[in-house]
């Protein structure tokens, strides 16, 4: 899980190989003002682009990560919701939205935005 000890701006969440073309894999995370716990999805899509969500879908919190991934969007299992994965608003009919979180690939590792994950730093107190 990634917590508050991960302290670089961008979060090293693994390699791309560990998510195969088409699939999806979910990040347990704790952070927020509340330090809550809550869970990201990672997609990988079949044309090897990398995409991070929170694993909600805004209609009724179906898990994102185990819908159907075609283009750039994933169909939610539970009701068949598809959601962008590019900015995680609903498409068609539906209306909602789910956040996303600033992904980067550099060197074959996948690396989340921290402030997006786990929020800011906490100003550190000086020392007298």
């Amino acid at each position: 899980m990634i917590g508050h000890e991960n302290t670089g701006r961008w979060l090293d969440i693994g390699p791309t190989t560990q998510i195969a073309p088409g699939n999806a894999r979910t990040l347990p995370v704790r952070g927020g003002p509340n330090y809550e716990e809550r869970e990201i999805a990672v997609f990988h899509t079949l044309d090897h682009q990398f995409f991070a969500l929170v694993n909600k879908c805004p209609h009724k919190q179906g898990p994102l990560s185990q819908g159907i991934v075609h283009g750039h969007v994933v169909t939610c299992p539970l009701h068949n919701w598809n959601i962008s994965l590019k900015s995680g608003e609903a498409l068609g009919d539906d209306h909602g939205c789910v956040p996303t979180i600033p992904l980067k690939v550099d060197a074959g590792r996948l690396y989340l935005l921290r402030e997006a994950v786990i929020g800011a730093r906490k100003p550190q107190a000086k020392v007298a």
